[in-house]
This record gives structure tokens, C-alpha cells and sequence, in this order.
């Protein structure tokens, strides 16, 4: 549970707070007969109702529920789940964001409002997560997946998948090799394995190569990063290709044109011939002039520039305010319509406010 959130919302005056908070047991007490000492799967779960305090970022009630689960693969399994306060199921969408790591809530919850089940889920530099992107496994996304399929206020059959930058990295990965998935939605996103080997079943995808060379230095003195990985088309780094042609699922690519995180439309493209060269049908690239690498929500800031996670010293991602700030709206849109219509839910868009 993220002890912050509810200190931070009522500060703001988001939102009124109705918290109930419990214990349960995931399963039947289990005893160890080789161990002297017992032990059981505990899941910890808070449910937190959000309903609107005046003028807020939230249009309708949502019901917010942290969970942190048995044991998956290596790690816990760590995530926050939200979805409308009436009655569901809904379409289920698993969230997942870049390489900053923790678990944030804040797309999710206003997505939540929209119609959705949303999993917010960690990955890594989280409690006991990983805290380097080295060695990722799908296994964990997995587990993340089948416990959204089964969860009472997913609709089902399958769950949609919204990430940006390493998210939607991952996300093309998990549309790639797991089963369940209806829909994907890829926020400039690469289609190579990143900054660490990616397993599945004992497939490996190797990071693809980079350079650092390559990084040039603005004016300003902030690094442009944007040549820095090799081309995932030539030489051993096409090994690194994430094989999105065993996807089953329809595609949607958001791509912000000035991204200067990475070449986002070079990958979407790549990616799109690659599907039709397999016989799949052709995903949905929508490409935004102006705009960088951090696609939010509506009305969020562009961010210019700032710390990188990975290189370890201040980049620029891109983007020109009045341009930028007009595609995280449309973004926005087109991925609520993209969602309700391969996940069935309701036609249409709720438009966003401020």
C-alpha cells in the first residue's frame, strides 16, 4: 500500500475518504512437516472509495483496492486496482509505466473513471521488486494478467494493455508471448528489449546495443539521446526484436514525432511492417508533430527535460508546449475509443475535464 496517497489527495482536496482495511488469507492454512516453523499466503488489501470533493481531476466515483499477492515467479506480485464504484464487471486494462519504476496510480485512477478495471502494476525499484532493469521476466507479467482475467470486476475475455516508454516496451512483450490479450496500446514505446534481457520460458530476448558516443549535448547543457541505441534491424541486435508477429491482438501506437528519448515512429513503423509481413492485420499508428516522449493525460505538463533513470544524468525528451499539450488530449481519446471498442465496453469517450 502507498502510505503517501491518501495524505496527498486530501491535501489537494481530490477527494473524500471512506477506507476499510483487512487481512485475509489467500488459501488454507498450510504446515510444513521438513520445517518446524508454519506459514501461510497473507494478502494484505486496502479498498478506498474516491468520490468527487467539488471541482476535482475525478468525473465519477472510482474504488481504489492495493493489493500485494503471494509470491510470483521470484517476487510478489505488486499492483494497485481500480475500477468504477457502481456495480461491474468491466473492461480490464493492465498499466504500466517507464523506467522510473515504483507503482503510480495516477493514470489508472483517472482511467478508472472512464468505464475500466485498471491494474496499476510495479515492476521494478518497488519494496522487493527488482531495482535494476537487467533481467526482466514475463512470468511476472503473466501471473499479473491471469490475476486480472479472474478478478470479479473484469469483463473478460481478455484484458487490454496501456504502457508508455519501457512499459510499452513490456506491454509489446507481453502481447507478443503471453495469451489473454485483446488490445494493446503502445505509448512510444521500442520494440527491442532495452537497457536488459527480457525471459520468457526459457526464450531470451538480449538487450540491443547502445552507444553512448552517440549522446550530443544541447546548449543548455542537457544530453539528446535519441541515437544513442543501435538499429534493431542490422547485425546481432536483431536478436533484441521483440516478435510482435505471435501477437493475436490488435494494435494502437501513440507517437509523439519530436520524442527525443528514442526513434518512437522508426519503432511503430518497424513494427507495423513487421505484423503485416506476417500476415497480421495492420495496427493503428497515429503520429503527433511537436509532441515528446511523456504522452499524459490531459493537462499534464509537458516535461522538457529532466533526470534520466537509466543514463544517470539530465535529457531532453522533447516536445513544444501548445502542440504537445493538444495531442495528450487527443491521445487521450483515441485510447478510451481504441479500448471500448476491442474490450466491449461502452461507445464512445467521457471527455476529459479540468
Amino acid at each position: 500500500m502507498v502510505a503517501s496517497s491518501q495524505a496527498l489527495l486530501r491535501h489537494f482536496g481530490f477527494c473524500r475518504w471512506g477506507p476499510t482495511r483487512w487481512v485475509q488469507l489467500a488459501g488454507p492454512l498450510k504446515l510444513r512437516t521438513d520445517n518446524p516453523v508454519s506459514w501461510t499466503t497473507v494478502r494484505l488489501v486496502a479498498t478506498v472509495t474516491l468520490e468527487p470533493a467539488g471541482r476535482c481531476r475525478w468525473d465519477e466515483p472510482a474504488k481504489m483496492a492495493f493489493a500485494t499477492t503471494k509470491k510470483s515467479f521470484k517476487y510478489r506480485l505488486v499492483l494497485c486496482f481500480l475500477s468504477f464504484q457502481e456495480p461491474g464487471p468491466f473492461p480490464g486494462i493492465v498499466d504500466i509505466l517507464g523506467a522510473g519504476g515504483g507503482l503510480l496510480e495516477y493514470r489508472a485512477s483517472l482511467l478508472a473513471g472512464k468505464g475500466f478495471a485498471v491494474m496499476a502494476l510495479a515492476y521494478y525499484n518497488y519494496e522487493d521488486l527488482p531495482k535494476s532493469l537487467e533481467n526482466l521476466h514475463l512470468e511476472y507479467f503473466e501471473e499479473a494478467v491471469n490475476y486480472l482475467l479472474n478478478h470479479p470486476q473484469v469483463k473478460g475475455p481478455g484484458v487490454g494493455l496501456l504502457g508508455i516508454s519501457k512499459g510499452g516496451e513490456l506491454c509489446l512483450s507481453m502481447a507478443s508471448f503471453l495469451k489473454g490479450i485483446t488490445a494493446a496500446v503502445i505509448i512510444n514505446g521500442s520494440v527491442v528489449s532495452v537497457c536488459g534481457t527480457l525471459q520468457y520460458k526459457g526464450e531470451i530476448l538480449p538487450p540491443v546495443g547502445f552507444n553512448q558516443n552517440r549522446i550530443k549535448m544541447t546548449k543548455d547543457g542537457f544530453g539528446d539521446i535519441v541515437e544513442v541505441l543501435n538499429s534493431p534491424l542490422e547485425g546481432p541486435d536483431q536478436k533484441s526484436f521483440i516478435p510482435v508477429e505471435r501477437a493475436e491482438c490488435p494494435f494502437l501506437f501513440l507517437v509523439g514525432q519530436d520524442d527525443h528519448n528514442w526513434k518512437s515512429e522508426f519503432y511503430a513503423n518497424e513494427a507495423s511492417k513487421r505484423l503485416q509481413a506476417h500476415g497480421k492485420a495492420k495496427p493503428q499508428v497515429i503520429c503527433y508533430p511537436g509532441t515528446g516522449h511523456y504522452i499524459e493525460p490531459p493537462y499534464f505538463p509537458l516535461c522538457p527535460a529532466s533526470l534520466h533513470s537509466i543514463v544517470r544524468t539530465p535529457v531532453i525528451w522533447g516536445g513544444e508546449p501548445r502542440a504537445h499539450a493538444r495531442a495528450q488530449v487527443d491521445a487521450w481519446q483515441q485510447l478510451q475509443t481504441f479500448f471500448h471498442k476491442h474490450l466491449g465496453g461502452e461507445k464512445g469517450t467521457i471527455p476529459a475535464k479540468l
